[in-house]
């Protein structure tokens, strides 16, 4: 039986990806490296969510575990062994490629490991998809890409050159390598531009964690740019929804596509803040400071190609995100 491959499984997305194909009735097999990133003991929950438990953190060999039509492999995709094990054992007929080092602010800290993973780890995707005959590649870039040239609401026609983080770069590097294999290898992909996605199960690294979690404890936070920068935050359904949709719609991935995938609707950063204070009961602490290197100051996909192309219709509001975030949190934290 055919099996999709999702990359990064134990990530945010992937993992609500993985948890919805699974419940639709299709065979996964999801990889992940399970770096420390942050946290390694979320993914580790997110995979026990996902039936998988037992993984060896400290291994350095690729180790499988099944859980019903879920197949996770702890791997690198770095690691020729791995696409090497996974074109002799596996039946691989759709990638939905969503691993990568994550974070616009760590890329200036640690910036090789994000060539490694966003770069050369594309390129063994591309590789596979070449050589496996798999015409329809499904992957995640980002609304980093815009940089700060970009005309609002940012489109899919802007030329995006001039990206200012190299988590940027290397998402905008993608797209152009994905062209570059439809042209000389026909390959067919769609690049989906994630806009600040929020919502259960979500990294810790970003605000709405960061926010919930200082709410909570009654630290201090960090407030860029005076709370003025504005993003487009999205609810993890939505976007699970419109990559599901594509999924169901593959077959209408032509050339080396770009869609952007997000709420549409802007929300400046201290209405959110507000909208946490709200649902968690507590009043933030608020250190103002002015914007951080490579921040953009603000986010805002027009999605009008992806509904017109795949019926992609966001329905969450702000509200209700925020507090099925806050909920989480506190289930997950055990607090009363």
């Amino acid at each position: 039986m055919s099996q999709i491959l999702v990359t990064g499984a134990a990530g945010f997305i992937s993992f609500h990806l993985t948890k919805k194909l699974t419940e639709l009735g299709h065979q996964v097999v999801g990889v992940d490296n399970l770096n420390d990133y942050y946290d390694p003991k979320l993914k580790l929950a997110r995979l026990s969510e996902l039936g998988v438990s037992g993984v060896e953190l400290e291994s350095q060999e690729i180790t499988r575990y099944e859980s019903g039509d879920f197949t996770f492999l702890k791997a690198d995709i770095t690691d020729d062994n791995l696409w090497e094990l996974l074109s002799k054992e596996f039946q691989i007929d759709s990638i939905i490629h969503l691993a990568a080092q994550a974070g616009v602010r760590y890329s200036l800290e640690n910036p090789k490991s994000y060539i490694k993973s966003n770069v050369e780890g594309f390129l063994n995707v591309l590789e596979f998809s070449r050589y496996q005959k798999i015409n329809h590649l499904i992957y995640a870039s980002s609304s980093s890409v815009y940089g700060m040239d970009s005309v609002q609401p940012f489109s899919e026609d802007e030329p995006c050159n001039k990206p200012v983080s190299l988590y940027a770069a290397t998402k905008r590097s993608n797209e152009l390598m994905a062209f570059t294999y439809h042209h000389l290898f026909g390959i067919n992909s769609i690049a989906l531009r994630f806009f600040t996605v929020y919502g259960p199960w979500g990294r810790p690294d970003m605000a709405p964690f960061l926010f919930t979690k200082a709410a909570f404890e009654g630290t201090p936070i960090k407030v860029f740019n005076y709370g003025k920068q504005k993003r487009d935050f999205t609810y993890i359904d939505d976007i699970i929804g419109g990559v599901i949709q594509v999924f169901n719609q593959k077959e209408k991935i032509e050339g080396a596509e770009i869609c952007n995938i997000g709420q549409g609707k802007p929300v400046e950063l201290e209405e959110f803040l507000n909208e946490i204070e709200s649902q968690t009961g507590k009043m933030l602490q608020k250190e103002f400071l002015e914007a951080q290197p490579g921040d953009v100051e603000l986010t805002f996909a027009d999605t009008k190609q992806l509904n017109i192309k795949f019926l992609y219709q966001p329905q969450l509001v702000l509200k209700e995100g925020v507090k099925s975030f806050v909920n989480w949190y506190k289930d997950y934290f055990k607090i009363q």
